[in-house]
């Protein structure tokens, strides 16, 4: 392979490359005007994100983790209220859960989607449960079905994370919807290397519920609707014009992002499937994959022997996640760090991510799965 196809587990600089003369006039209007903080190119944005994604309202903010935040804030929970998610997942889900003063459940994940199994949600409601939060885990949709029911059944609210997963749609009740417009309110993150993914930190929350949206509004400019009158209390998160403006651009583009990965995703399963010792990802019928991540599961104890095989030959792997939450320190003094979550933690133990960005080449896909069918 040529020097000048190194491969990179994400490419943010060739994609910029690919994009350059459209995101450079857009970022050098926004440092034209001077507008770097509720600029117009955050309200255009807003609106051009709430009409591909067909919902209501768009409330960008700082970041991810933010946007949960101020889900949950949003929906007035007391301490010591339940909300129930996985342990298989990064952990600013569970973070802003316990910074709230709630109280985090951690239930097992399906070990072929690695997504929170519907029935286990349901085994851990209580009478203290208040909401559910869904993570669309590596780029594809929980079982919304299951959980819309149980959040009916039980009155919960549900809070997608779809951080992983923006741009891709469930097919519910026989209608296509994209993930984080299903439950009551839906969060993302514009981290570089997501989907749709800004040049710093932003976020977004999603609800086609008027009232959670102007909440949500509040929440992230200080509780808020005018300057210097301040009704809730809530937090300083801005999406900054900068950002916006790239996400204008790159929004432009994030069908495409997304056929993209999938080619590679689709190279790499018809590549790979006949390997013993990997496991390809599951998929969920109703739900379309964004492969935000390539993640198999590495069997028979070699992941860590895999993983440094193909770093000796230049091929980067990252390990998506080698902790369950329920086993991280922080938790010891919030009741989780005894459970035990068999699926969760074997997972932690087998799973591999392999290069997955929108540059990825033919020649890079075809060296990287030789190289795998090489080891033994």
């Amino acid at each position: 392979m040529s020097a000048n196809q190194k491969i990179q587990m994400v490419d943010l600089t060739g994609q910029y490359r690919r994009l350059k003369p459209e995101i450079d006039e857009a970022m050098a209007g926004v440092m034209t005007s001077g507008c770097y903080i509720n600029g117009p190119e955050v309200r255009a944005f807003s609106g051009a994100l709430s009409e591909y994604l067909e919902v209501k309202h768009v409330v960008p903010c700082g970041n991810g983790t933010d946007a949960l935040q101020a889900a949950l804030m949003a929906l007035e929970l007391e301490p010591g209220d339940e909300v129930i998610t996985s342990s298989f997942s990064f952990i600013a889900t569970v973070e802003v859960i316990a910074l709230l003063g709630l109280k985090p459940v951690l239930v097992d994940v399906d070990p072929e989607t690695f997504n929170i199994d519907p029935e286990l949600v349901r085994e851990a409601v209580t009478s203290n449960t208040k909401a559910i939060i869904p993570v669309h885990l590596f780029g594809q949709g929980s079982e919304m079905d299951s959980i819309m029911l149980i959040a009916d059944e039980f009155n919960l609210y549900v809070i997608e994370d779809a951080a992983q997963s923006l741009g891709s749609s469930y097919k519910l009740n026989g209608l296509q919807k994209r993930l984080g417009t299903i439950g009551d309110i839906g969060c993302t993150s514009f981290f570089p290397t997501k989907n749709l993914g800004c040049f710093g930190d932003g976020g977004a929350c999603f609800t086609n519920d008027d009232a959670l949206g102007e909440k949500l509004r509040m929440i992230v400019n200080h509780g808020a609707r005018k300057k210097y009158w301040n009704e809730v209390v809530g937090v300083n998160s801005r999406l900054d014009t900068l950002q916006a403006a790239v996400l204008i651009e790159k929004l432009k583009h994030l069908d495409d992002f997304l056929e993209r990965r999938r080619k590679a995703a689709d190279f790499y399963c018809h590549a790979l499937k006949d390997l013993s010792f990997l496991h390809m990802p599951g998929q969920v019928s109703k739900s379309e994959h964004s492969f935000n991540q390539f993640t198999v599961r590495v069997l028979n104890g070699r992941r860590d022997e895999l993983k440094t095989y193909v770093s000796e030959w230049g091929i980067p792997a990252m390990i998506y996640y080698p902790s369950p939450l329920h086993k991280q320190p922080v938790f010891k003094d919030h009741g989780i760090n005894n459970l035990s979550l068999p699926v969760s933690e074997m997972l932690c133990d087998q799973v591999l991510s392999l290069p997955m960005h929108t540059e990825m080449t033919e020649e890079q896909l075809e060296f990287i799965t030789n190289k795998i069918r090489q080891f033994s």
